[in-house]
């Protein structure tokens, strides 16, 4: 699976500036091969945006769901975005993966909101594991900080997730989360992690980029450097299969000795 990372945070509040960011991207991902393009948390409206988070946030299958169902089919690959969901008064941090031929395969609430700022404008999400099949892999999705806690990471390894996307808006001084726990969250879960970021300054906030695509193997198949970018690279099952069978982390384990971490 050709995968491509959207390093950016797009145009802050405004939709349709997004979508065509997203677009452009598309085509250029498209061009380099990809099946799959990620994007950042949020990419749809823009993370700082304060009340405007409530204003913009739309159903899973609202419009710009459907604009970006067009999108993916036109340039045939898939698509996961983030973006605020809104469900009747709720307002969720999520992230949806919408199929090459535009079909909507799975959408992921945020369960872990880090700060302040998000626990005001979101409702947590209360599913750990959303998954979705996609061109013979396992995709499994996740937001930002839920990928620092190992529990949850651990359980998509357990459900058998093949390829982890993790849209984030990772910020100063924080930068070691992309650098150093992505990669081992891939090594001892063995499984891919597409772990993309905003960059720059929005409002308050200063995201570092840094996205990347970590390997089971612990290494980083590419990863973007702090301004706005288009990386691209594989997740490869053959490659996945042969480090699962050389790292049996997940046979190793004895769950009888961890009750008390729940």
């Amino acid at each position: 699976m050709r995968t491509a990372l959207l390093q950016s945070s797009g145009r802050p509040g405004s939709v349709v500036g997004n979508l065509k960011v997203l677009d452009e991207a598309s085509a250029r991902a498209a061009a380099a091969g990809a099946g799959l393009l990620v994007t950042s948390e949020l990419f749809l409206t823009g993370y700082a945006i304060g009340d405007d988070l409530a204003r913009l946030a739309e159903p899973a299958d609202g419009d710009a769901a459907d604009a970006i169902a067009e999108t993916a089919a036109r340039h045939g690959l898939a698509i996961a975005y983030g973006y605020p969901e809104r469900d009747g008064e709720r307002v969720f941090n999520s992230v949806q993966l919408i199929s090459a031929a535009g079909t909507r395969l799975a959408n992921y609430r945020k369960t872990h909101l880090y700060g302040c700022f998000e626990r005001d404008h979101f409702t947590p999400g209360e599913r750990t594991v959303v998954q979705a099949e996609l061109d013979g892999l396992t995709i499994g999705l996740m937001i930002c900080y839920d990928v620092e806690f190992p529990e949850n990471v651990r359980a998509h390894a357990l459900a058998g997730t093949d390829l982890l996307l993790v849209p984030t808006a990772q910020l100063h001084p924080f930068q070691f989360v992309a650098e150093s726990v992505v990669p081992v969250r891939a090594f001892e879960n063995q499984m891919y992690i597409a772990y993309v970021n905003r960059v720059g300054q929005e409002g308050e906030f200063e995201f570092v980029g840094l996205s990347t695509l970590a390997a089971p193997d612990g290494v980083a198949r590419t990863r973007a450097g702090r301004t706005e970018e288009l990386v691209v690279a594989d997740a490869d099952p053959v490659l996945l299969a042969a480090s699962r069978e050389n790292n049996p982390y997940l046979q190793d384990r004895r769950p009888g000795l961890y009750g008390s971490l729940v």
